[in-house]
This record gives structure tokens, C-alpha cells and sequence, in this order.
């Protein structure tokens, strides 16, 4: 794999005696790249998860033996939860090696796995074909995307942070998470426009397929666009640190992203925890509820969510601003208020069943969901310092994914099935949102100010400028 020549951050001297000896002097054109970069590859990662999600029931069909509806649909979501659950193993391995050999190689690396593991999906052949073979072949597939991806989202909120002037690391990191809502959209809008345009048994049959093949141009362009990337300042500040104490690259150990960063890590499992409860609630299990348990018709289901992700993008990039203005803190507790006491009113709405209702309900999650998606991937690298902030921040957030996150469309379908209580998705929410308040609570203000182990990031008034 070709590399990057790591550089030395550009540094300064401020005119004022008061000001810090140094600052890192970030280029906008490179800002931009990064951004565009990192957030190509969550949209790939989150095409996948969208197109899983809302044809989860075909998916079920195909896959697993015909019977029980029910059944098929938890078997598949079993499938999607098992990719979580190797995630803290990926996360430890490709954590701790992007703060030991970069952000950028590892970064290409997630990117080459994530594109084959959602592309060999496209060719396994069904359980009628080559019965019990299928689904074996299809966690295979799912696990490999999951050990991906332990190190994919870490990494892209560590690399643009770290690229990020101080004072608009909010918004540059929004752009993260609108490139999530890009990639859910352009997974349910081509399943959604298969489903208007495709018979039953034309989906079935080859249908289907269509959306998991087309992972293999997008990596490509993804992986250009990533290794076109220089390294990080922050990581070539380390590096030549590394260097001026005549070591090859930085040496972290597995124990010290763990328990030297222990506080840390328990805040970041909070935060983490609220996020993708509600994120992986309303984005990947809400299209199945509409289907499965309350028979709403599958088009119009998938229409309304495309519709509030679409709401979820054009406020995204304000919403990260005003973190920038008024800090992370104060938003995330806003959503964490929210969840707790509107989850509730908007279930009640949504299984109100009329196309308004539906849609109200899901607009008013969207938008408190918002408060999370706008300020986490500028929170949470924020959390650690610079020489562990890959390592700590990947083991951290799969940990708390793999257990909560990914699993909530199991648990929740599991949770109806055994009470027949159709609120058990607001009460999830309602929970999450109480562990994220604690969180919030115990966690500091980041907004403005350097990250952990970074000197001052300002941004290069000239276009000219270079690290």
C-alpha cells in the first residue's frame, strides 16, 4: 500500500505575550479533503447498514428457512447484531495501530475491508440454493464488515478532528455524521425505488443483490480519495516525537488505552450508548417496526423515514455550528431531555398509523437525534489525548456499540415478542437517554479549546498555506 510522507504541523509565534508558544496552522484545502474523505467512507459503512435494515424482511426470505415471518426477521437481525459484537475486536486491533503507524494507512485499510465485506454479501447464493451454507456465508460476510468497521468510525472522527481548526471542529465534524444520513438515504432510496419498481419476486429472486455490489465502486473511489490524504498534525507532531527520541513510531500499549484512560472511557461508553440506541432505533429497526408489527404499507414506511433523514441532513451542518457557539455539552443534554420525555408522545403518534402521525413522530425523533449525530464526532475524540486517541477512542465506542447499538433492533423485536408491548421502543429510548444524561453530566466542555496532547489549531487565513 502506497503511504504518506507524514509533515510537521505548521507553527507560529501569536503576537500577544499572553498566547501559547505554538499553534498549529491548518490548511482550509486540506481541511475540506479530509472532511470529504472521512465522511465517504461512513457513508459507504451506513449505505450498508441502511440497505440491510429496510430489506431486512427479504433479506430474512432469502436467507433462512421459509416459516415463521417472525422468526426469519429476528435471524436476520441476529446476523446484523453478530457484526457488533466482533467490533471491540477490530477496534483493539486497528485502534492501537493507528496511533502507531497513522491514521491515513489504517483509515485505507477499514475501507478496502468494509467494500469487500458488503460486496461478497451480493454474491452468496440463497437457502434454497445451497441451504444452511447461506447464512453461514452471510455472517461470515457481516463479521468481516464488522471487524472493519471497529476501526472506521474512531478513526474518520479522530482524523477530522485532529485536521479541525479549535473553533470549528463542531461543524467540520457534523459533516462526519452527514455523510451517515447520505449514506442511509442512498441505501433506503435505491431499496425503496427496487420495492416500487420490482415485483415481489423479481426482489427475491436477483433484486436484492443490486445494492451490496454497488460497495465495490464506491470502496474504490473512497480508497483514492483516502490515500490521496496526508497524515493528521497531530499524529505527525507525534511521530516526530518519536522520531527526536530516536524511536520508528510512537509506542502505545494496549493497557495504557485502557486503564490509564478508564474515566474517559466510561464517559465515552455513556455518550456512545445514547447516541446509537436512538440513532440504530429510528434509522435501522423503525422501517421494520412499520412493517412488521404495525402492517403500515412498506413503500410509504421507507418514504417517511427517507423524508426525516432527509430533514436530518439539512440541519445537520447548523446544528454542528451551534455546538461550535454553545458548546457540545449543552446540545447533547438537550437530546438526552428530549428522548426522555418525547420518545413516548411520538410513539404514541407513529402507531397512530396515519401518514401525518407517522411522520410527525418520526420528524420529532429525527430532530432530537440530531443533537447527538451534530456534536459526538467533536465529544468524543475530545475525550483523549493525542497519543492514544485512536486506540482509547475505538475500544471505548465499539464496546458500548457493540452491546447496545448494534443489538437494538434484536433486543427490541425480542422485547415484543415475548411482552406484546408495542412501547418497549420508546421505553429503550428512554432508557438510553437516562445513561447519557449521567454522562453528560460528568463530562467536560470542549468546545473552542485544543484537543488532549495538541497545541492550538487555528485556520491558515491564506489558501496558499501548507502544514
Amino acid at each position: 500500500m502506497p503511504t504518506a510522507t507524514p509533515v510537521a504541523p505548521r507553527t507560529q509565534t501569536p503576537p500577544s505575550p499572553h498566547a501559547p508558544a505554538e499553534v498549529t496552522v491548518v490548511d482550509p484545502a486540506l481541511v475540506k479533503r479530509a472532511v470529504k474523505a472521512a465522511a465517504l467512507g461512513n457513508a459507504m459503512e451506513w449505505f450498508d447498514f441502511g440497505v440491510y435494515s429496510y430489506i431486512a424482511v427479504t433479506l430474512g426470505k432469502v436467507f433462512f428457512p421459509s416459516g415463521n415471518p417472525t422468526a426469519q426477521l429476528l435471524s436476520t437481525f441476529g446476523a446484523f447484531a453478530a457484526a457488533f459484537l466482533i467490533r471491540p475486536l477490530g477496534g483493539m486491533v486497528f485502534g492501537p495501530l493507528g496511533d502507531r503507524i497513522g491514521r491515513q494507512k489504517v483509515l485505507a485499510l477499514t475501507m478496502i475491508m468494509m467494500a469487500a465485506g458488503t460486496f461478497a454479501i451480493g454474491l452468496i447464493p440463497s437457502y434454497a440454493t445451497i441451504g444452511v451454507g447461506a447464512p453461514v456465508l452471510l455472517l461470515l460476510a457481516r463479521l468481516v464488515q464488522g471487524f472493519s468497521t471497529g476501526g472506521e468510525y474512531a478513526g474518520a472522527s479522530t482524523f477530522i478532528a485532529e485536521y479541525s481548526p479549535d473553533k470549528k471542529r463542531g461543524f467540520l465534524g457534523s459533516w462526519l455524521e452527514f455523510g451517515t444520513l447520505a449514506g442511509y438515504i442512498g441505501g433506503a432510496g435505491l431499496v425503496t425505488l427496487m420495492t416500487a419498481l420490482l415485483s415481489s419476486e423479481d426482489l427475491l429472486s436477483w433484486g436484492w443483490r443490486i445494492p451490496f455490489l454497488i460497495a465495490g465502486p464506491m470502496g474504490l473511489i473512497g480508497l483514492y480519495l483516502r490515500m490521496k490524504l496526508e497524515e493528521t498534525p497531530a499524529f505527525a507532531a507525534e511521530l516526530a516525537k518519536a522520531h527526536k527520541d530516536e524511536q520508528s513510531r510512537p509506542k502505545v500499549r494496549l493497557r495504557e488505552m485502557v486503564t490509564g484512560q478508564w474515566k474517559a472511557l466510561l464517559l465515552c461508553m455513556g455518550l456512545v450508548l445514547v447516541f446509537n440506541v436512538t440513532d440504530y432505533m429510528l434509522l435501522s429497526y423503525m422501517p421494520s417496526y412499520l412493517t412488521s408489527e404495525l402492517k403500515y404499507d412498506e413503500t410509504h414506511g421507507l418514504l417517511v423515514v427517507l423524508a426525516v433523514m432527509a430533514l436530518m441532513m439539512c440541519v445537520q451542518p447548523f446544528a454542528g455550528a451551534l455546538t461550535d457557539r454553545v458548546g457540545r455539552r449543552p446540545v447533547i443534554a438537550a437530546g438526552c431531555a428530549g428522548f426522555l420525555l418525547l420518545s413516548i408522545p411520538a410513539l404514541l403518534l407513529i402507531r397512530q398509523g396515519s401518514l401525518w402521525a407517522i411522520g410527525l413522530g418520526m420528524a420529532a425523533l429525527g430532530l432530537l437525534l440530531v443533537c447527538f449525530t451534530a456534536s459526538m464526532p467533536s465529544a468524543l475524540p475530545a475525550l483523549f489525548p493525542t497519543r492514544v486517541r485512536y486506540g482509547s477512542l475505538s475500544i471505548g465506542f465499539n464496546i458500548s456499540v457493540s452491546i447496545f447499538g448494534g443489538t437494538t433492533p434484536l433486543v427490541v423485536t425480542a422485547l415484543i415478542g415475548a411482552t406484546g408491548n408495542m412501547m418497549m421502543p420508546a421505553y429503550y429510548m428512554m432508557a438510553a437517554a437516562v445513561v447519557g444524561g449521567i454522562a453528560v453530566w460528568f463530562m467536560g466542555e470542549s468546545a473552542g479549546k485544543p484537543l488532549p496532547g495538541s497545541l492550538p489549531a487555528v485556520e491558515s487565513s491564506s489558501p496558499s498555506a501548507t502544514q
